[in-house]
């Protein structure tokens, strides 16, 4: 009768972030404090999203109270703090006239790993459109339109 709505996954530690991110979908993440008014309010709006983009994105809250070094590795001063990650396409590797075989080898083979970058950052209470619209424009797609 009643099903269980999904809600914005909780962050344990500080490196599921990055196996997040390397699964090629869009990581929206809220960084939140327990006790603040702004981030209840984002609390109710991450669930939402949560819910509208199922696993078309990562829809996640980090507890910066819990997760000791989060802060200082996002340089979070003030909570909410939203975040979006994504993965870049590798890099081509650059081709040379020059140069050591070894080191052109050496390159190609790291251009080829996906990177982690940070695409959008907010502070403060952001609206659910421009959310869903950063979402969108980063290749989510909704769940139940």
């Amino acid at each position: 009768m009643f099903r269980k709505r999904p809600k914005a996954r909780k962050l344990e530690h500080i490196s599921e972030i990055e196996e997040l991110a390397m699964t090629g979908k869009p990581v929206l993440i809220d960084f939140y404090q327990v006790g603040c008014a702004p981030c209840q309010v984002m609390d109710g709006i991450f669930n939402e999203l949560a819910r509208e983009y199922g696993d078309s994105a990562h829809v996640v809250k980090a507890d910066i109270g819990r997760l000791p070094g989060i802060a200082q590795q996002f340089q979070i001063r003030s909570t909410p703090t939203m975040v979006l990650l994504t993965t870049a396409p590798p890099k081509k590797a650059k081709k040379s006239k020059k140069g050591n075989q070894a080191k052109n080898r050496q390159a190609a083979t790291q251009s080829n790993q996906r990177r982690v970058t940070l695409r959008w950052r907010a502070s403060g209470l952001v609206k659910k459109d421009q959310l869903t619209r950063l979402l969108e424009s980063n290749g989510a797609t909704r769940v139940d339109a």
